[in-house]
């Protein structure tokens, strides 16, 4: 079902996402596939709709830096700093994950990855539905993600509960750059794992020391 350009469409979709239902929604990068990033039932059908393996963890967004408690405890000075710089934003950063969170979000060392989103409805999505948002490109893997409504395959379009298809639409380009913040003897170190719409030079730029830049990768 794909949602009207109208309040009840949108509410529709909270109500959705509250229920543990999997959605297709706009993102500042491409249209996302998506739930409650806390409802387990809702990663394990992204993964089985996106045929995703099991040992890549599903990314998470948020709707403001206020919800990052919902996420990870973790959040230190250096984490602070990145958010400041660079969200909201197409940033994505590794950390700690919350105690309970679905393995499905996790990496095998209990890190899951996770950033503040720009685009106003899906940050609007996720503060309404009072939670982050499983965030995961709309597309079968190794298949072409997309970021308009048209690119969107049939198929996963008939799968999944509803297509929150409302402008604007995503900005399309590179996706979120992945990184892993190190924190040694007071310097800020990134590695960076997934080259993205940040470029590296702003994050040298920011003040951080990069230990790596990994290769682009699927889009998340």
């Amino acid at each position: 079902m794909h949602s009207s350009d109208t309040a009840s469409g949108f509410a529709r979709a909270v109500d959705l996402v509250r229920a543990g239902g999997c959605l297709i929604y706009p993102t500042e990068t491409l249209y996302a596939l998506g739930g409650d990033g806390r409802s387990a039932q809702a990663a394990a059908r992204v993964q089985e709709l996106k045929a995703r393996p099991g040992d890549k963890p599903l990314p998470l967004i948020l709707g403001d830096l206020a919800m990052l408690p919902l996420v990870t405890a973790a959040a230190g000075d250096g984490l602070l700093r990145l958010a400041r710089a660079f969200w909201p934003g197409p940033l994505s950063v590794l950390v700690p994950a919350l105690p309970g969170l679905p393995a499905a979000v996790q990496d095998p060392r209990g890190l899951t990855s996770v950033r503040v989103t720009p685009h106003p409805l899906a940050a609007r999505l996720s503060r309404e539905a009072g939670c982050p948002l499983i965030a995961t490109s709309a597309n079968v893997s190794g298949q072409p993600a997309a970021s308009r409504p048209g690119d969107l395959a049939p198929a996963l379009v008939r799968a999944v509960d509803l297509v929150l298809d409302q402008e604007p639409w995503p900005a399309g380009g590179a996706p979120s750059t992945v990184v892993e913040l190190r924190e040694q003897g007071g310097a800020a170190r990134l590695a960076v794992l997934r080259r993205g719409a940040v470029p590296a030079a702003a994050l040298e730029a920011a003040g951080f020391v990069l230990e790596g830049v990994g290769m682009q990768g699927e889009k998340s």
